[in-house]
């Protein structure tokens, strides 16, 4: 096999999903494959773009996900492999840009585990099994929170002594692989706003926002944990800390209750009794369904609004990830709420759910861009190798 059939591999771990995509080395070349494992722990299931159809697969975490990929004929895990790159949603203090990992660098994404207890250990996890399997190929670790480390102080912090701040104890802000493609992005499919003062919202089943000035990000909705800002799928969003001292102290809950809780028992799902999935709810008459969905709009509008007030003005407005990229009714309730800010809807461009979604007499614009992790760490991954 020659040089230019050597590829990039990416892995794209989540707590219940494996996203996975092969690069050749060639800047900017269109995936030589890619899809995802969905599902994990539950009815999981294989799934490779291009085709609208799945496979039910055995996987019961995402490190036996990783398993079924690499027993797979001419699948991500084959070929020359040059390098891997794996999305790590935390790195702490210190790790604020990606780095080839080595033994060092996996004791200090461990010793911040516990700040992201869904995805860094699976992450690890499926690292180190590739490691196994595939000796002395080198792995990209690439970090969720590097793209927020340039924060202003005040955006950073919160009001506790400055000893735990040194301790690492701050706002990192999350999604960081997403708002990074966003940001270069908007250079070539939004120019009119790029260099100007956007909120992005990443709407998932991990939901977060963030202020773009000049495709830097200045302040984020997520802060020490993942669990912070918005309401998602099963995570609370914000919490007034003293719920937390109350459920320990009044009901007698553990803090592995607690943490349990909030990180799979709470959300959309919490709320509504019914579902995470903002399809399902969105489809139901049940009244706590649609006060799932209205808190869900209401928090994302509010969101927005301390973001404009965080960059002093807004000129944008992106949607991203899974809710943000194919839901209108969301998209649709959300700027109505901010249409004094100035959004004017056009409802057709909207259901059509790609490109610009206000109308020509809009006094600001609001888009949907695809997101795509993938690449930013492929693009990370390769400029490693190069720099070795």
């Amino acid at each position: 096999m020659s040089v230019t059939d050597r590829r990039i591999v990416v892995l794209n771990t989540g707590s219940s999903s494996l996203k996975f995509a092969a690069y050749p080395l060639t800047p900017e070349a269109p995936p030589l494959l890619s899809g995802e494992v969905d599902g994990i722990g539950g009815q999981a299931q294989l799934k490779w773009s291009g085709s609208a159809d799945t496979h039910p697969v055995q996987a019961t975490s995402p490190h036996a996900a990783m398993e079924v990929l690499a027993a797979l004929p001419n699948g991500p895990l084959s070929g020359n492999i040059a390098a891997f790159g794996h999305r790590i949603v935390h790195g702490g203090p210190d790790l604020n840009h990606s780095v080839l990992a080595d033994d060092a660098t996996l004791t200090r994404i461990e010793a911040v585990s516990p700040l992201a207890p869904l995805h860094n250990p699976t992450a690890l996890d499926v690292l180190k099994g590739l490691q196994k399997r595939f000796p002395g190929v080198p792995h990209a670790a690439c970090f969720d929170t590097a793209f927020h480390r340039g924060h202003p102080a005040v955006a950073d912090r919160f009001a506790i002594p400055d000893a735990l701040y040194q301790e690492g104890v701050r706002r990192y802000g999350f999604h960081g692989l997403s708002y990074q493609y966003i940001a270069g992005a908007m250079r070539t499919q939004t120019p009119e706003i790029a260099g100007g003062k956007v909120v992005v919202a990443h709407l998932g089943s991990g939901a977060s926002m963030c202020a773009l000035v000049n495709g830097h990000s200045v302040d984020s909705s997520m802060g020490f944990t993942a669990l912070d800002g918005l309401p998602m799928g099963t995570r609370s969003g914000s919490l007034d800390a003293g719920v937390i001292l109350w459920l320990q102290q009044q009901k007698g809950w553990s803090v592995d209750r607690v943490e349990h809780f909030l990180y799979h028992d709470c959300g959309l799902q919490g709320m509504s009794g019914l579902s995470s999935d903002i399809r399902v709810l969105l489809g139901s008459d049940a009244p706590l369904a649609k006060m799932a969905v209205e808190y869900f709009v209401y928090h994302t509008a509010r969101t927005a609004g301390a973001l404009a007030v965080s960059m002093g003005g807004i000129d944008g407005f992106v949607f991203t990830a899974g809710i943000g990229e194919h839901s209108a009714p969301v998209r649709a309730r959300v700027l109505k709420r901010l249409r004094w800010l100035g959004f004017d809807l056009d409802e057709a461009a909207n259901v059509k759910g790609h490109g610009r979604i206000t109308g020509a007499a809009s006094r600001i614009a609001a888009f949907v861009i695809p997101t795509d992790e993938e690449r930013v760490i492929a693009r990370e991954t390769i400029a490693l190798l190069a720099s070795r």
